[in-house]
């Protein structure tokens, strides 16, 4: 989803290209945005963003604080939840398996 001049934009992964400074024509970057610096004056259409930079698997790797125009981000899609288990429960639910061998005689 591309965002426009006027959206609000909360914290999440944003997709940062060519479309949106010239800066990042040759390697686009994922973005975790952690705020808008709204209080900042800039031109029309443009703004400062601060938040993390992000490795193909979705790590953090540098904070950075990026100046670009709304119009070239890309919302990326939310991910998705982990998977259940046949009895409804999260994998933070499970529960944990010993790895330490039983000692029975």
């Amino acid at each position: 989803m591309r965002l426009g001049a006027a959206a609000t934009v909360r914290a999440g992964d944003v997709h940062v290209t060519r479309a949106a400074s010239v800066q990042f024509g040759r390697r686009p970057i994922m973005f975790r945005l952690i705020r808008v610096k709204a209080d900042w004056i800039t031109y029309d259409g443009w703004v400062w963003l601060d938040g993390y930079e992000l490795d193909e698997r979705g790590n953090a790797t540098a904070r950075r604080s990026i100046f670009v125009q709304w119009a070239g981000l890309r919302l990326m899609s939310p991910p998705s939840p982990p998977a259940r288990d046949r009895q409804g429960r999260h994998p933070d639910q499970r529960p944990k398996r010993s790895s330490a061998p039983s000692r029975e005689r």
